[in-house]
């Protein structure tokens, strides 16, 4: 059974422990960078249902959800939330990671799969990535090495249809994203959109 399941995490209590963490960083109580994934919630426990305790999570600077559904406690990821490591959450114990730098956690993610295939692991990797990062170089020749050696990777491109304050498709001029035009056997996906902004929770603060 996936720790998600064991916790019962529903979408109110996972909106309850982001909403405290928007309110601490608009009263100036947390003095770091934040990433807040509001709208995200049904589909991540979906996902997460799918997900066991020895599995891998990789993912990017906006990872608080998955922390949770992947089994951090709730006061031990605050705790590190409120140190300045929210943009940068890495939890060994738990296999779960996650990088500030944009597709930083994706050759990570290959090379954890290449050594569970090469030891023939039941585990699995997932690796969340964002609608931009799946247009990169490194995000599509991942794909396309992973699908074409049968690693034993899950792609998540969550679609928020911004790139920090700008229009992923916008950017690229179609209406389509590659995730959607030439899907590999190995992504999945889901859209949402979010209250907050790209980072922080919509009040300037100055330190």
């Amino acid at each position: 059974m996936s720790y998600a399941r064991q916790m019962l995490w529903t979408p109110e209590k996972l909106v309850e422990f982001e909403t405290n963490l928007a309110d601490r960083f608009n009263r100036g109580e947390i003095k770091f960078p934040v990433h807040l994934s509001d709208g995200s919630e049904k589909p991540l426990i979906e996902i997460f249902a799918k997900i066991k305790a020895h599995d891998w999570v990789f993912t990017s600077w906006r990872s608080h959800y998955q922390c949770l559904l992947k089994g951090v406690p709730p006061h031990e990821l605050e705790t590190a939330i409120l140190n300045g490591r929210s943009i940068a959450l890495c939890f060994p114990e738990y296999n779960v990671f996650s990088s500030a730098i944009v597709g930083g956690q994706i050759s990570i993610a290959i090379g954890v799969a290449m050594g569970l295939k090469r030891s023939s692991s039941a585990s699995w990797v997932w690796c969340f990535i964002g609608d931009m990062t799946s247009e990169t170089g490194i995000a599509q020749s991942a794909l396309r090495y992973a699908s074409n050696h049968q690693l034993p990777i899950t792609f998540v491109v969550e679609d928020n249809g911004i790139s920090v304050c700008t229009e992923t498709r916008q950017v690229w001029g179609s209406e389509l994203l590659r995730y959607q035009d030439n899907p590999y056997p190995n992504q999945i996906s889901y859209t949402y959109k979010s209250k907050y902004p790209h980072a922080g929770a919509g009040k300037r603060v100055q330190f």
